[in-house]
């Protein structure tokens, strides 16, 4: 093999690892717009509800529990729990689904 033969199979090398960068970066940017990005809005929006709660609102926890917020604490929350009116401390982020008292009113 002479020098020219061998700088053309140097070019052809280079050219497919810039290829191949190339192709990692269009998945890695696929992947963020795909998974990361909408699991970020959904925890931006959760944030939102967590932060919006108040006294008065129905939610259901992770676990299950469904009960009204009598008292609202840095991180946890009090529920009064039926039928006994049970009220227990669960923290902020076990709540799963929160019905306020507008969104009652509305669906009567």
């Amino acid at each position: 093999m002479n020098m020219a033969s061998l700088w053309i199979l140097q070019g052809v090398g280079g050219a497919g690892g810039f290829s191949f960068l190339l192709m990692m970066g269009l998945m890695i940017g696929v992947f963020y717009f795909l998974l990361i990005l909408p699991q970020q809005r959904r925890q931006k929006k959760w944030q939102a509800v967590v932060d919006a709660l108040k006294t008065g609102d129905k939610v259901t926890t992770t676990g299950g529990l469904r009960g009204v917020i009598i008292a609202l604490k840095d991180d946890a929350i009090h529920l009064r729990v039926a039928p006994d009116n049970l009220r227990i401390e669960v923290t902020k982020s076990s709540v799963a689904h929160v019905t306020t008292a507008d969104d009652e009113a509305k669906t009567k």
